[in-house]
């Protein structure tokens, strides 16, 4: 059996009307020929949400190959029929409340009879002509294969004209029919056309305004204040390669794209939920550095006022917890000052160590990447303490016999530190006497360390400058770090020199 392939999931919803009502009373048919031939019993009918597909209802297959959804309402979208299979499956369209397509299990689109479905008719027809020019391009690209530079030309104006008349197709049907919903697809699924900026003479300029243009048109089109849009693949497609290849990686640039697509979802609070979770949900767990202030933002800004709804009140203050806790560990604050013990049983605090480059690195010496991190951090101190490099350690053992253990053992060269259950039971002396604080003793809550190693790299004045580097990393860092300020500092006497 031919599985039917996904035609639509490149494409983007354009709607400027408000949220729309759901559709009542629906009553969906579908006819499959040769049905019984597959031994299916069920058939399944799903809509997307996102980039995912959920279940939405479900029908007996009955003689025949006939399937008959129908119920009290349904929002409007893109939806499947899924055999029992899990694999095979057609796309439709949901806009009005009555539906009839019929077609064969051997091969879905170009056996597509819609009886009843104006929209889904012309939707059809589209999709025939999609699939007879794809298998026109499928070939002309095996024959570019092997072919010699003058026929590859030739091949290659074959396949442009093919991507003109797709154009000119999609331009026609939203001429003729402007009102339906597909029209409204098709029209946002294309690219921005922007200008070729060759008033530009500089080449990179040039380059740099197409690339501007284009992203700033990317997502003009789309309404999100129009929840059917979630019902497609198409709004998280796009908001997705936008956030991913044209919002440059930088959480400032993010924060701020991030909050200009909220603000287009005012009017609707399913896509306002949705486009805050997709993108902080994104950026949670992400391995770029610094992202972690995107999700500090998202927190403070969309959750944590009591603004995430569909969050329950005990969700909500979990989360807004873990936000309060990041917040004062984002690249470009102080670090929170630690006093604690180290193994001579003398006070080290971090805000008076003389360093160009701080390392703070939490680590466990029974934790088994710990073990794997800190013999390559002793390689890069080894060769960069001359560079103005200090390394600050705190060992987040409790129980710390086997920290010490381990430090002699291993000859670690560094600050190490610790607390222990001596220190513990004399904190409110020890704090009293100005001797430590209570940030320090409980560095753990501090620097929400819920996992080890955690590593930190500060500056001179002890601003978080970089966090997740790891030691092999760290050397073309700061190798980066030290040429950029030196390079600064010729510059700035240059300019002395030329005044």
């Amino acid at each position: 059996m031919k599985q039917f392939q996904l035609l639509v999931a490149g494409l983007l919803i354009s709607i400027t009307s408000i949220a729309q009502e759901p559709i009542l009373n629906y009553d969906f048919t579908f006819k499959i020929n040769n049905l019984s031939d597959t031994n299916d019993s069920m058939a399944f009918m799903a809509n997307y949400y996102g980039s995912k597909q959920y279940y939405f209802d479900t029908a007996i297959v009955e003689p025949g190959g006939v399937l008959h959804f129908k119920g009290d309402s349904i929002q409007g979208g893109i939806y499947s029929i899924i055999l029992s299979d899990k694999r095979s499956y057609f796309e439709f369209v949901v806009n009005e409340p009555k539906i009839n397509m019929e077609t064969k299990a051997t091969d879905f689109v170009p056996n597509m009879k819609v009886k009843e479905s104006e929209e889904n008719r012309l939707f059809y027809e589209y999709l025939a002509f999609i699939e007879t020019q794809s298998k026109q391009v499928e070939t002309l690209k095996k024959q570019r294969e092997d072919a010699d530079d003058k026929k590859k030309e030739e091949l290659e104006s074959k396949l442009e004209s093919i991507d003109k008349n797709v154009i000119s197709y999609k331009l026609n049907f939203i001429e003729t029919n402007p009102d339906l919903f597909i029209s409204k697809v098709f029209k946002a699924s294309a690219e921005p056309v922007v200008s070729d900026f060759l008033e530009i003479k500089d080449e990179k300029e040039r380059q740099k305004a197409r690339y501007i243009a284009f992203k700033n048109q990317y997502l003009a089109d789309v309404d999100f204040a129009d929840e059917r849009l979630l019902r497609t693949p198409v709004l998280h497609n796009k908001m997705n390669y936008f956030f991913t290849k044209l919002v440059p990686q930088i959480a400032d640039s993010i924060i701020k794209e991030a909050d200009e697509l909220v603000k287009r979802t005012k009017n609707n609070k399913e896509t306002y939920k949705y486009v805050v979770h997709h993108i902080t949900s994104k950026y949670e767990d992400s391995k770029i550095m610094g992202m972690e202030s995107v999700l500090v933002h998202m927190g403070q800004n969309y959750y944590c006022p009591d603004k995430a709804w569909w969050l329950s009140k005990k969700k909500r203050e979990e989360f807004c917890e873990r936000v309060d806790k990041m917040a004062p560990l984002l690249i470009g604050k102080t670090a929170p000052d630690l006093i604690l013990m180290d193994t001579n049983n003398q006070w080290q605090q971090l805000h008076k160590i003389e360093a160009t480059y701080t390392v703070l690195y939490f680590w466990d010496s029974g934790c088994g990447h710990c073990k794997k991190v800190t013999p390559k951090l002793k390689e890069f101190y080894s060769e960069y303490k001359g560079k103005g490099i200090e390394v600050f350690a705190i060992g987040t053992e409790f129980e710390n016999k086997d920290w010490k253990k381990y430090i002699k053992k291993n000859e670690l060269p560094w600050i190490n530190v610790s607390d222990n259950p001596e220190i513990n039971e004399n904190a409110q002396e020890l704090m009293r006497q100005g001797t430590t604080t209570l940030e320090s003793l409980n560095f753990r809550d501090t620097y929400d360390i819920f996992s080890t190693p955690k590593v930190y790299l500060l500056d001179e004045n002890k601003t978080i400058i970089a966090t997740k580097l790891m030691p092999e990393q760290m050397g073309d860092y700061l190798d980066h770090l030290i040429q950029s300020e030196n390079e600064s500092k010729d510059e700035k006497s240059s300019k002395k020199k030329a005044k």
